[in-house]
């Protein structure tokens, strides 16, 4: 009974004290002094009538103390598991959304052991879900005490201030989170953005609400008109009538902001009259002038506007008729709805919001409906926005799923029927097509896409018949990057696609011949009827030539080509061997190129002409085991290259003992003998 007492009497002047220790720390030497004559007092009375236990030493007190330690080191509690069990406990409770029971359970954690960060940080989480900021920001200070580069705390208390409307503090939070963790600068950048986001919206709101107080026409007409709007049950005339007004009385932020705060989106949204108009079966004469203001007059209120974008692109209703309405029978509904999803697709924040809220596989459905079957303009629109959308990655990410049924069927269809009316589009939506392919399991579906690569045969034999060099360059391309993935359907087409390849070769278009290049080196490998059919047409010679004088993409991917067909001919070899004096080609290649797959493909084919009888006699003299030994001692980071080179050294001097005297004197044998390892 007696401790009880004692404890309550000593809460009872924790106040006076905490006074007391800031008026002794303070730097005023004569405040100082009141101060040490105050403590006197103040203790003297407490051992007159309220005698403690403990007797003190009080001759003199030092101002100067140094740091206290932490609250734990001087609790009589510190047990670590029972803490933990506790932040499990709050752990659960926040994952079931009860943040109450959360913050319970961390602060039992807390009583148990005080200089846990852990506990802080998760309750500081918590505190801000209940919208208790600045307890959150309390917990993210006594965090950093544990921890000073808590990265949690600094997160938390960043969105804390934010939440209290500190947008300097929020960003200051955010930006020691990269000092401390430079590889997070990503993450920040969008932390940071968000707090500019804010604290635009506020300073629009700001100023929308003083505009309306003072009276401003402007600002009055907004809220006015919106007001009519919200009456049920009026003409389809008088909604078309109130909405073209509203359209024309928002001319900047302002009334965009007042729109928004006057619950312009709900207002639209929720009136049954306009609902109706909006569903894109309707085919009352009045529905379409009704659902095309609708969707002008959101494409004015959204127009620069972030904060409006959000609510409209949240609002169910409003975003399952964006997409329903591009397939609307009426062109200028779908002119409408296609100008307002070209507005979202602008920006980053505005593609994020559209990928986060509408059906992307329907949306990307109805855009190929509409880039398939041109007329007003609309294909040229529609591309633009399915080529901004292209960027993103987690719109392709959630196309995965519907990209045959929505994209490579009705492109393989629109590739297929290739005709003056397509051909001005087809260019970008082949280049569209290949930036959506840079998902890999895009990429790896459409490699495995029957329809796909029948079209691409349709096209390259209408492109040999016509000029289409603008669709044959960016389909190729596309081709040669589908094509680096085995598939089942790329053996199957493979001697027909190699056979239009090969034709290709001997055109004057130098980009369209290094892609064709390229699409003979990725898909060859596939098909050793496809070796045979390009070797028996002469493309070794071929590109014989091209090695000469072509660049350096040309040279890799024509090298590689060689490499594939030599390996696999007999007939290739000798093809090769002919084609140049001594393999003077290969050796020039090995000498100059600092391209390892150059180098290394050189080497191979090097090791593949030996095959061929008398190529070894006829290499004495020159500078082939030099070359060779330099690239098998060499560091190159590709270990293909060592090997082959190793590989051909070792045919060269076992077909022609003679090369084995410049070996020796260059002392090749220590070094093939060390090659071993990647040979075997």
């Amino acid at each position: 009974m007696d401790r009880l007492e004692d404890l309550e009497s000593f809460l009872k002047n924790v106040d006076e004290i905490s006074e007391l220790v800031k008026e002794l720390n303070t730097s005023d030497a004569e405040a100082q002094r009141k101060a040490v004559e105050k403590a006197d007092h103040y203790i003297s009375v407490l051992e007159v009538d309220e005698p403690c236990r403990t007797k003190i030493n009080k001759t003199m007190i030092n101002t100067n103390l140094p740091s206290l330690p932490a609250p734990a080191s001087m609790s009589p509690q510190n047990n670590p598991s029972v803490s933990l069990v506790l932040k499990d406990k709050g752990n659960e409770a926040y994952a079931k959304e009860d943040y109450e029971t959360a913050v319970k359970y961390y602060s039992d954690g807390l009583a148990e052991l005080r200089d846990m960060q852990p506990l802080y940080t998760n309750r500081a989480q918590a505190y801000i879900k209940l919208g208790k900021y600045k307890e959150a920001i309390s917990d993210c200070e006594w965090a950093l005490k544990c921890d000073e580069r808590c990265l949690k705390a600094y997160l938390h208390m960043g969105k804390a201030y934010l939440a209290l409307r500190n947008y300097n503090e929020s960003r200051s939070c955010y930006e020691k989170i990269v000092e401390i963790e430079p590889r997070r600068e990503k993450m920040v950048k969008e932390y940071l953005t968000q707090v500019d986001s804010e604290e635009e919206r506020d300073s629009q709101e700001r100023s929308a609400r003083e505009a309306f107080d003072k009276g401003e026409e402007k600002a009055t007409t907004v809220p006015q008109l919106l007001e009519k709007l919200s009456r049920p049950k009026q003409t389809p005339l008088y909604y078309c009538g109130g909405l073209e007004l509203l359209s024309q009385a928002i001319t900047d932020c302002t009334g965009q902001t007042l729109f928004r705060l006057n619950n312009g989106i709900s207002i639209i949204s929720g009136n049954d009259m306009l609902k109706s108009c909006l569903l894109p079966r309707s085919r009352e004469s009045y529905t379409q002038e009704v659902c095309v203001s609708v969707l002008k007059l959101w494409r004015v209120v959204c127009n620069g506007n972030d904060e409006n974008q959000k609510m409209l692109m949240t609002c169910p209703a409003s975003s399952q008729s964006i997409v329903d309405l591009l397939a609307s029978e009426h062109t200028a509904v779908r002119a409408e709805c296609l100008a307002l999803l070209c507005l979202y697709s602008q920006m980053p924040r505005g593609r994020g919001l559209a990928v986060d809220n509408l059906n992307v596989g329907m949306l990307v459905k109805n855009l190929m409906a509409c880039i398939s079957n041109p007329k007003h303009q609309e294909e040229n629109t529609a591309l633009t926005i399915l080529e901004n959308f292209a960027s993103d990655s987690k719109f392709c990410v959630q196309l995965r799923d519907v990209f045959t049924e929505s994209v490579s069927v009705p492109f393989a269809a629109m590739l297929k029927s290739l005709s003056g009316s397509n051909q001005h589009f087809l260019p970008i939506l082949i280049s569209t097509i290949g930036c959506l392919a840079r998902d890999e399991v895009i990429r790896y579906n459409m490699a495995h896409c029957p329809e796909c690569w029948e079209a691409f045969l349709v096209t390259m034999k209408r492109c040999s018949v016509a000029e289409y060099n603008e669709i044959l360059y960016p389909m190729l391309g596309l081709m040669f990057n589908l094509s680096t993935i085995p598939s089942p359907v790329i053996q199957e087409h493979a001697v027909s696609l190699c056979g239009f390849c090969l034709d290709l070769l001997s055109g004057n278009d130098g980009g369209i011949v290094t892609r064709a290049i390229g699409v003979l080196c990725t898909v060859l490998p596939q098909s050793l009827a496809a070796v045979q059919h390009v070797v028996q047409g002469g493309v070794v010679r071929t590109l014989h030539r091209l090695l000469k004088g072509a660049g350096q993409t040309t040279v890799k991917y024509a090298i590689k080509t060689i490499a594939v067909c030599t390996a696999a001919s007999q007939l290739a070899r000798e093809e090769l061997v002919k084609s140049g004096k001594r393999l003077s080609v290969l050796l020039g290649l090995l000498g100059s190129s600092c391209d390892e797959v150059v180098s290394g493909n050189a080497a191979l084919c090097l090791g593949h002409c030996l095959q061929v009888e008398g190529t070894a006699g006829d290499l004495l003299g020159t500078d082939v085991v030099r070359l060779l030994l330099r690239h098998a001692a060499g560091d190159a980071r590709r270990t293909d290259v060592q090997r082959n080179a190793a590989v051909a050294l070792g045919r060269l001097c076992q077909t022609e003992p003679r090369h084995m005297n410049q070996l020796r004197e260059l002392h090749g044998l220590e070094i093939l003998h060390s090659c071993m390892k990647l040979i075997t």
